[in-house]
C-alpha cells in the first residue's frame, strides 16, 4: 500500500538529503530547487487533490527532488524526464533518499528524453523549467510541453514575466493562476556568479486546464 509524508515541514526536511549537480551546465541553466521552494510548491499540488493516487509527470527533472517529492505523497506513478544523463544517474542514486523513510511508494522512474518528443500524458505535470536566461525561449518549450501531457500543471518561473506567462497559458487554454512569490538564493556553481549567493525572486504557478 502507498503511504505518504505527513506534512510540508517533513517533506522539506527529507528533500534537504537530496544530492544536486555535480558540474551544473550553464545552457541549461542547471540548479537544485531548493527544498523548502519545493516541498511548498508539491504541497500546494497535493492539497489541490493532484499529486496524490495521480500520474505525475516532472519535466526537466534534474537530480530529481520533484519527482521523489510527488512519490512521497502518494502519487499513483511518478515519471522524471531529464536531458542529461548524469542529472539522471544521480537522480537514480536519490532514490535512497525514500528507502531510507521507509515509506512505501510507487515506482520512480526516471528517464533520458528530450522534452521536445514525450507524448505521454499524466494528471499533473510539476516542474522548474530554464528561466530562458541563457536560451530565451526555454521556458516556454517547457510550459507548451507541459499543456500538450496534463490538464494540470505546477511551474517556478522567473518573477517579473508574469505578462508573458499568463498570456501564453491563456493562449493555450488554461487558466493562470499565482501562488506565491519566493526567492532563490542560487549557490556559485555558474561561471558568471561572481558573489556567496545570487538572489533570483520567482513565483510558483498553478496552471489548470479550461
Amino acid at each position: 500500500m502507498i503511504g505518504m509524508i505527513p506534512s510540508k515541514k517533513d517533506l522539506a526536511i527529507v528533500l534537504s538529503t537530496i544530492e544536486g549537480f555535480e558540474e551544473p551546465k550553464v545552457e541549461w541553466e542547471q540548479y537544485i530547487t531548493p527544498s523548502e521552494i519545493a516541498a511548498e510548491l508539491l504541497w500546494m499540488a497535493y492539497m489541490d487533490g493532484n499529486i496524490k493516487d495521480k500520474d505525475v509527470i516532472d519535466l526537466g527533472c534534474g537530480t530529481g527532488i520533484f519527482s521523489i517529492g510527488a512519490a512521497l505523497l502518494g502519487a499513483k506513478s511518478v515519471t522524471g524526464y531529464d536531458i542529461d544523463e548524469k542529472a539522471i544517474e544521480i537522480a537514480k542514486k536519490n532514490k535512497k533518499v525514500v528507502e531510507e523513510t521507509k515509506i512505501p511508494v510507487c515506482e520512480i522512474k526516471f528517464v533520458k528524453k528530450d522534452i521536445k518528443v514525450m507524448t505521454q500524458k499524466s494528471d499533473t505535470v510539476i516542474m522548474n523549467p530554464p528561466f530562458g536566461i541563457q536560451k530565451k525561449g526555454a521556458d516556454r518549450v517547457f510550459l507548451e510541453k507541459a499543456f500538450e501531457l496534463a490538464d494540470n500543471v505546477y511551474s517556478v518561473h522567473k518573477f517579473g514575466t508574469e505578462n508573458f506567462i499568463e498570456k501564453f497559458a491563456e493562449e493555450h487554454n488554461f487558466n493562470p493562476f499565482q501562488l506565491i512569490q519566493r526567492t532563490i538564493n542560487l549557490k556559485p556553481t555558474m561561471g558568471f556568479h561572481d558573489e556567496l549567493k545570487h538572489p533570483v525572486k520567482v513565483m510558483l504557478w498553478r496552471f489548470t486546464k479550461r
